[in-house]
């Protein structure tokens, strides 16, 4: 299943009456329900358990010491609260643990992303509007 098709099926769930939906097919899952406290979530493959932060994923370090602060659903990436205001946080900025970095929306449904410590934005890598997937790499911070 490609993540065009899951997009679909989020789009036609948000406007049925049904409130769940579970899928299961050849390794991956897709759990969706309406009204629920947890973000809606896709899980591949022998993967843990989507989170109920977005942003919650693995972040391993790299050669620098930055760690990658990956996407825990499917959504579009907003950098800004709202259309035409300065985004979040910029490369460069010093950002404080639980501090939101941007928001990630599925089915109507807004998570914010949260920094996870301390530290300072090395790198955004997703556009505003910009269409991730489950574990896509949001930003790169140094943690201090």
């Amino acid at each position: 299943m490609e993540l065009a098709d899951v997009l679909v099926l989020l789009d036609r769930f948000d406007g049925s009456a049904a409130d769940r939906l579970e899928l299961e097919a050849d390794g991956w899952k897709l759990r969706l329900r309406k009204g629920a406290a947890k973000a809606v979530g896709v899980v591949t493959g022998p993967v843990p358990a989507v989170e109920e932060k977005a942003g919650s994923g693995e972040r391993p370090a790299g050669e620098d010491g930055a760690t990658l602060l990956k996407a825990s659903q499917v959504g579009t990436f907003y950098a800004s609260p709202a259309p035409g205001t300065a985004p979040f946080v910029s490369a460069g900025d010093r950002v404080s643990k639980g501090q939101t970095l941007c928001v990630l929306e599925a089915m109507k449904m807004m998570s914010e992303v949260l920094a996870p410590a301390d530290g300072t934005i090395l790198e955004v890598l997703v556009k505003d509007g910009e269409l991730v997937g489950f574990d896509t790499p949001l930003f790169r911070i140094k943690e201090q």
